[in-house]
């Protein structure tokens, strides 16, 4: 989260078209397509980790060349981590990166992998971040610790599940963990997916939980290959029990916010970590949104490095981080003293590419212009554009004119909806009665934008509740228009938290005794979060945002309210309605835009508003 401060004086931004590389040796980019990977280690130990209730963990130890003893890089999850090394790894069968892990081994770490209880074939009875989930964490940290091969300094690495692990181990403080590395985590699961804005998102971890079988599959074939039936009859094991609880059964159970969804709420638990904490989000990210609980606010600042990047999930495999994460390990695992610590405490790359197809397009991403700052959080001055007549969207503008109308529940366009591409759905056929959009007049000036957004909007329905999707996209002079961000509110979770709640980041309270129905036909104020995300609108380039009903977008399924409704989005003297960004200096934004199409994960299509589109 970007919090507003009365100075901008440590604010300090590169201005580049080409983005530097740190200073390290060259990491090499392999293609994680191709089949028949070569072992890489110098050798593989596989077994078992005793957690302190007597339940045993699988691991798999990939050891460099030498004789050691070795810094160890944990990849812990309920992926398939125990089972790297074997054959389905050496087929590029898995879940994270085996080129990270070959980095890492040349680099002199050993690579442990280890997987959470109750899957793959670890002991034990699943539960999704649980409180074991942490405490098992820090007994295996400090079981590597004590190996012959160790050299008693540990770190952790990775995203995703194995990222979520990282805050989980870390919140329980193991004495011989010396710094993690999280990226695109849940901080908050439930508002960063499972009901953003508390709107039911139940798409994404039914799909999830068919890739987690996935990924016990490939551990199984893995066993086969190695004639480990201890372990093949333990993931036969697991696929049953787990059932029981898989993410689906959880929100079915747990619609709403109670004791057993804040206890897999991690943000709650990140203010207890201590050691330095290199971060790593992606605002378009397709699987658990740019939000993470803004739990990067609860550590100590003078020991957080925060990358952001515009694109999907899986940018953690990308070669440039790679420089940046290998250096942050050197330094606080290694015990380096390479400098690290000067290093800027927030990078943030936008307009970043890619080439290539899959994993080979993660690799090669390369930022379009980078902006720095020596402090977290990164310095923002509110900009106000106020809605008006004539679906105006004004820079400190007044409001005006008679509400807007549209039809509920007509779904907005889906945005990337599937894994690779990214690209506009299709205009539903009834768009103009169930959408709404305002629009700024083309900037005189280039504003670079950056952090969580606020739309602030005056809301009315014949009905006692509906949910709304705000989209925020840049129209620009050649008559297309690219996708920014979306947010998502049901108005009946419209309650704010006064104490974490700011001009740019509404932060509902979200809980069951706050909830209020609408009363039909009376606006109400609900403020839609806009998840982070960094974009420059350049000159001659104008700001929209559209209002209509939640559809799909990246891996996200929304379950929005089914009854039909006429909304009103008031914007009068009395109702004024607003959009709040956050605006940071705009000198190394580049003069040229970028070419639709080559922006990861915010794709372009005709303006549908534009005269003589259909």
């Amino acid at each position: 989260m970007i919090l507003v401060r009365a100075t901008i004086a440590a604010l300090l931004i590169s201005a580049t078209a080409s983005v530097a590389q740190p200073p390290l040796p060259p990491v090499a980019s392999y293609n994680r397509e191709a089949k028949g990977t070569q072992p890489f280690w110098g050798r593989r130990l596989t077994g078992y980790l005793t957690a302190r209730d007597g339940t045993r963990l699988r691991y798999s130890a990939l050891l460099p060349k030498g004789s050691g003893p070795f810094p160890v890089i944990i990849n812990y999850s309920g992926y398939d981590p125990g089972a790297i090394g074997g054959s389905s790894y050496l087929n590029n069968d898995t879940a994270m990166s085996v080129n990270l892990d070959r980095t890492l081994v040349e680099r002199g770490y050993a690579v442990v992998g280890i997987n959470a209880r109750g899957t793959g074939c670890s002991e034990g009875v699943f539960e999704f971040l649980g409180r074991e989930y942490g405490r098992d964490g820090r007994d295996a940290v400090e079981f590597l610790a004590t190996q012959p091969w160790s050299d008693g300094k540990i770190g952790m690495a990775n995203w995703s599940w194995a990222g979520m692990s990282q805050l989980a181990t870390a919140s329980e403080r193991p004495p011989h963990l010396k710094a993690v590395a999280p990226g695109m985590v849940l901080g908050d699961a439930r508002l960063d997916s499972w009901a953003p804005g508390g709107v039911p998102s139940p798409a994404f971890v039914a799909g999830w939980w068919r890739f987690v079988h996935s990924r016990w599959t490939a551990v199984r074939a893995s066993a086969e290959a190695e004639g480990d039936r201890q372990c093949m009859a333990q993931v036969d094991l697991n696929r049953k029990t787990a059932e029981a609880n898989n993410l689906s059964n959880v929100i079915i159970r747990h619609p709403l916010r109670d004791d057993y969804i804040d206890q897999r709420a991690l943000a709650l638990r990140t203010s207890s970590i201590e050691v330095p904490v290199l971060s790593m989000e992606a605002f378009q990210d397709e699987a658990v949104t740019s939000r993470e609980g803004y739990y990067q606010e609860t550590l100590d600042p003078e020991k957080l490095w925060f990358l952001q990047v515009n694109g999907p999930h899986d940018l953690y495999e990308s070669t440039w981080f790679r420089r940046i994460l290998i250096s942050f390990f050197d330094r606080f695992v290694k015990g380096d003293r390479n400098g690290f610590e000067r290093e800027p405490h927030v990078r943030v790359w936008s307009e970043s590419s890619g080439t290539g197809d899959g994993h080979a397009k993660f690799e090669s991403l390369k930022p379009g212009f980078e902006l720095t700052s020596s402090e977290f959080p990164m310095a923002v001055t509110p900009v106000r554009f106020t809605l008006g007549a004539g679906n105006s969207l004004t820079e400190n503008g007044s409001p005006s004119g008679e509400p807007d109308n549209y039809a509920y529940p007509i779904p907005g366009p889906t945005v990337t909806t599937k894994n690779g591409t990214e690209d506009w759905g299709a205009q539903p056929a009834e768009w103009r009665r169930g959408s709404v959009a305002y629009t700024s007049p083309p900037f005189a000036r280039t504003m670079m934008f950056y952090g969580s957004g606020s739309a602030d909007l005056w809301v009315s329905a014949s009905t006692t509740d509906v949910d709304l999707q705000v989209t925020l996209t840049e129209v620009r002079p050649d008559g297309q228009e690219m996708f920014v961000q979306r947010g998502w509110l049901r108005m009946s979770n419209r309650a704010q938290d006064d104490g974490r709640s700011t001009d740019l980041r509404p932060f509902p309270i979200d809980l069951p005794e706050t909830m209020q129905s609408l009363t039909p036909e009376q606006p109400a104020l609900g403020r839609v979060e806009l998840n982070k995300f960094a974009h420059p609108f350049r000159k001659g380039s104008r700001l929209r945002i559209w209002i209509d009903t939640p559809s799909a977008w990246g891996g996200y399924g929304f379950s929005p309210i089914s009854q039909p409704s006429t909304v009103k989005i008031w914007h009068d003297a009395t109702h004024p309605s607003r959009l709040v960004l956050g605006a940071v200096d705009s000198r190394p934004v580049p003069a040229a835009r970028p070419n639709c199409g080559t922006v990861m994960m915010q794709p372009c299509r005709r303006d549908p508003l534009a005269s003589g589109a259909n």
